[in-house]
């Protein structure tokens, strides 16, 4: 293990900002501004403020003041946030990010916690400034991953885990393979339906499964490209900073609790500070891997650990009963609904969210 700094190469930022100055900008197919997806008009403006007004280099600095590391687990490298708390015997809990997010995400809600947690925030492998996985992205794999990461490098016994979206999923594979180490785990979303059997839904889930198929069906364009040409898209996204944002914006603004108007959740700097994060270090082709590799998954063995929900206000959690939940984590404990925080919880409501953590990992140091 040893320590990390983030440091773009000068080189690499000209390079993207004389691409993003020669973008071109499609027409609009529909005359509802992004009904049809990113918002030529709306992206533009992002684009001129990320080629003459976006100072990376002062994010980058307010990043670095948080302790970073890169460790070699497997041959595999893992770079993290590692934050310690000033109470002694603190709970260590392991933060993890989605897509299309990265570890800055979770950097607000880590500061929140920090006063009675020791916090790890690892970048998902193949994003950031980890190294894409060798062999299949699998939940199992990152699990198994975390587990040498939390208990291997940094020595920690005992644990808890908190994610959504990929995040969720790694999240529930810990509790699920390491009851021994992993104290608890807590999700806002993730594949919260996965393992459980429909034939023993109620009216409510059965409900709930074929609300999901539909919404699927509506928004599940980009995953299918995902999982099925990852190759294709990425080399698009690779060569057109314009396009990589416009992929990115797109499920911010659909996915956040922002009710169609994605300034209201979203500062410009927020968003690029997460496209520029993914074009300087050239993840957006292996970060499809999660999609791409899900066939290799594999049934996930039944989670006894203490669990708990905070259920992220967007599209996909809508209708999602309590009945459900029960059904899928006999261990749950703490399951709420809250009014506001979409799909990037961590960062729409960090204050909210850190104050569900507490409550449910509080119990459990």
């Amino acid at each position: 293990m040893r320590p990390f700094r983030i440091d773009v190469p000068e080189q690499v930022l000209a390079d993207l900002r004389e691409r993003l100055s020669r973008s071109r900008f499609t027409t609009a197919t529909d005359s509802t501004r992004w009904k049809a997806g990113a918002d030529p008009s709306d992206l533009r403006a992002l684009v001129e403020y990320w080629a003459g007004g976006f100072d990376w280099r002062g994010v980058e600095a307010r990043l670095n003041e948080y302790p970073q590391y890169v460790a070699e687990i497997e041959g595999q490298r893992v770079h993290f946030v590692h934050l310690r708390s000033p109470r002694p015997g603190a709970l260590p809990l392991v933060l993890t990010h989605g897509w299309p997010s990265c570890f800055a995400e979770m950097l607000a809600l880590a500061g929140r916690l920090v006063a009675d947690f020791d916090v790890v925030v690892p970048s998902l492998p193949g994003f950031a400034f980890s190294e894409a996985p060798r062999g299949p992205f699998t939940g199992r794999a990152v699990a198994g991953t975390w587990q040498h990461l939390m208990t291997t490098t940094l020595g920690y016994e005992r644990y808890g885990a908190f994610g959504g979206d990929i995040g969720g999923s790694v999240t529930q594979w810990l509790g699920a393979l390491y009851p021994a180490s992993v104290a608890g785990i807590h999700m806002t979303s993730g594949s919260l339906t996965s393992g459980v059997d429909p034939a023993v839904l109620d009216a409510a889930g059965l409900a709930y499964l074929d609300a999901q198929g539909a919404y699927d069906a509506q928004d599940g364009g980009y995953s299918e490209i995902m999982r099925t040409r990852p190759d294709t898209i990425a080399a698009a996204l690779a060569d057109s900073p314009a396009g990589l944002l416009a992929w990115i914006a797109d499920k911010y603004r659909d996915w956040s609790d922002c009710g169609g108007d994605l300034a209201s959740r979203w500062g410009a700097d927020d968003l690029l500070t997460v496209a520029t994060i993914y074009w300087a270090t050239g993840t957006i082709g292996t970060s499809f891997r999660a999609y791409y590799d899900h066939p290799h998954s594999g049934p996930r063995p039944p989670i006894t650990v203490p669990t708990g929900i905070t259920l992220s206000h967007e599209p996909l959690m809508e209708g999602f009963p309590e009945s459900l939940a029960r059904r899928a984590f006999p261990g749950l404990s703490h399951f709420t609904r809250p009014a506001s925080g979409g799909h990037f919880m961590a960062h729409e409501e960090p204050d909210y969210l850190a104050g569900q953590l507490r409550t449910f990992f509080g119990p459990l140091t």
